[in-house]
């Protein structure tokens, strides 16, 4: 069956068609081309915009989503003991890390993650909670802790490397070498002290990531990093370490409160031993705080009888007296003043060698009173009393010692024993150096010399003084003299010993003392000066002489053994030293 079509629909003709026939304005057209012209225009403007315009800042948007940079640390620098043995290092370990937008765990694995990190699981919870980029979760761990780590699997859990320090040598070189804080800077010691040189400078990794994080490639020049530059001490480890020992052992045997030895070589004026105790591990964060000072350099206090060679020494320069001066020292006691200078043991007289080696209150007092104050007090300040000493080490205090214009005649007596100034264990023993050295004084360091480098001295004494107070120093060591325990054997040995009461307020505590004792060896040509301080001995024995002169003696045998010093004593001569009398005590 066929479809017809209506004849009215076949009949239009569109051609003809009234809407189609019309004309359309010219203005309309011309304002759809300017729309479009507009338009593109604007596209145009915005693609200059940022093209050229504004391209680095949409760049700089661009690079912080995909391009990033990754510090490349510095290894801080190695600090060495004078034979090159590490005294403090850094190693890489790893920092443990968490991508919060990628982390994924259930409550047991987050537990679990938490127990290997040695964490509890809330602290965990609270660093995760509210972040979406990097988290550290503990830094620093330990090697098996990582593995621990990697072995749960988790997803966004990655390390980073950070170097930490480590201090083989532990607590007996501790207030030498110092530590540093957790981000390696420097707090005490030589890695404050050097913080500048140990420091070095960190380098940078430029790399593209995507956008799970993930370094696709590395970017541009890589900036390595330049590790710091090492260190050598002056300090001899093993010195060191036996120092340690032993004024920790004196500080146990006398209930002390705490001890310090320096060692120093007559030679080169170097320090192959600074040692104190308490001490502490500089590897543990918890340190205690009065266990972080070094008593040797920061503690303060008057040297009492070890000043005495010194004024004789001055006496003898200046042609005052000789070692045979005969000095009225009856009926054990002297008026100066308000003052009434006494003696342990009175003497109806002394000389000046026998004042040294009986320790005399009186014989030094009649010293120092015969010459200007001007003098005395030139020549403590030319051993460095009174002068913050020049060892690039942080923390050295400089003491005290009053002009000289100032001193009452009762003060210039009192200082020729040891009151009325003050001063620290180094400053003491580097006072000795002129008498050790034929009569000049040098420059102290904390750093290796090298052989071929000069030492330069001020001269303040001549040979033959220093050689006449080095008898007596031999003097006060030996038979008859207070500082007996500090005889060794093989070795001839010089000193003398200490004992002050403490000061406490604007007066002196009757039953707190310091015990001290500076000395030198071999007396006859010698290679070492030993400083000994104990602080409050409470078990018995306080005189520097019973206290201080054994560590003095353990010290110096020890030390020139391992510097291959020559024995210059026969060995059976002294051996029979110790059917000699008790040591006399030495006076206040």
């Amino acid at each position: 069956m066929s479809r017809t079509i209506p004849t009215s629909v076949r009949s239009v003709n569109y051609a003809t068609s009234p809407l189609l026939a019309s004309k359309t304005p010219p203005w309309r057209s011309r304002f759809v081309v300017a729309l479009v012209g507009l338009a593109f225009l604007g596209l145009l403007g915005r693609a200059v915009h940022l093209q050229i315009v504004n391209t680095d800042f949409y760049q700089a948007q661009g690079e912080k989503r995909f391009v990033h940079h990754q510090p490349l640390p510095a290894s801080r620098g190695r600090i060495l003991d004078r034979n090159g043995l590490v005294l403090a290092t850094s190693v890489a370990l790893p920092t443990v890390q968490v991508d919060a937008k990628l982390f994924a765990a259930d409550v047991a694995q987050r537990k679990a993650l938490a127990k290997v990190l040695g964490m509890p699981a809330p602290e965990l919870e609270d660093r995760l909670e509210g972040v979406s980029g990097a988290v550290v979760l503990k830094r620093m761990v330990e090697e098996p802790v990582w593995q621990q780590v990697k072995a749960l699997g988790l997803k966004g859990v990655y390390e980073v490397r950070e170097y930490k320090r480590r201090y083989p040598e532990g607590e007996s070189s501790a207030h030498v070498v110092g530590f540093t804080d957790i981000d390696g800077k420097g707090i005490e010691g030589i890695e404050l002290g050097f913080q500048k040189e140990l420091i070095g400078q960190a380098g940078r990794r430029t790399v593209l990531r995507d956008r799970l994080g993930r370094v696709v490639e590395d970017v541009g020049d890589q900036a390595n990093p330049v590790n710091g530059r090492d260190i050598t001490l002056s300090l001899d480890s093993k010195v060191q370490f036996f120092a340690y020992q032993r004024v920790r052992d004196a500080v146990k045997e006398h209930k002390a409160k705490a001890g310090s030895v320096v060692v120093l070589d007559t030679l080169t004026g170097e320090v192959l031993a600074l040692a104190n105790y308490p001490s502490y591990d500089p590897a543990e964060r918890a340190r205690p705080r009065e266990a972080i000072r070094n008593r040797a350099l920061t503690d303060v206090f008057e040297p009492g009888s070890t000043m005495k060679p010194l004024v004789a020494a001055l006496s003898l320069e200046t042609g005052r007296v000789k070692p045979d001066t005969v000095l009225n020292t009856a009926p054990g006691s002297l008026v100066v003043g308000p003052l009434v200078v006494k003696d342990a043991h009175p003497h109806a007289g002394l000389t000046v060698a026998e004042t040294i080696q009986k320790s005399s209150n009186i014989g030094a007092a009649r010293l120092a009173m015969a010459m200007p104050a001007r003098e005395l007090w030139e020549l403590f300040s030319s051993v460095g009393y009174g002068q913050r000493p020049q060892i690039s080490f942080p923390g050295a205090i400089t003491g005290r010692l009053k002009p000289w214009k100032t001193w009452r005649p009762v003060e210039q007596a009192t200082m020729a024993y040891g009151y009325g100034l003050s001063a620290s264990l180094l400053q003491m023993a580097r006072a000795y150096t002129p008498l050790a050295r034929d009569g000049d004084v040098i420059p102290m360091t904390m750093l290796r010399r090298e052989a071929d480098e000069p030492v330069v001295g001020l001269r303040v004494f001549s040979a033959d003084t220093s050689r006449e107070v080095r008898r007596m120093l031999q003097m006060a060591a030996g038979p008859g003299g207070t500082g007996t325990k500090a005889q060794t054997i093989g070795y001839s040995v010089g000193g003398k010993s200490g004992t002050a009461h403490k000061q406490e307020g604007k007066g002196y505590a009757t039953n707190k003392y310091r015990s001290w004792f500076v000395g030198m060896a071999p007396i006859s040509s010698p290679r070492i000066i030993v400083a000994v301080m104990v602080d409050e001995p409470s078990n018995g024995l306080h005189y520097g002489g019973d206290v201080a002169a054994p560590v003095f003696s353990q010290v110096v045998q020890q030390t020139l053994r391992m510097m291959n010093v020559a024995p210059d004593i026969d060995v059976k001569a002294q051996i029979n030293a110790k059917t000699a009398p008790p040591p006399e005590p030495e006076s206040y």
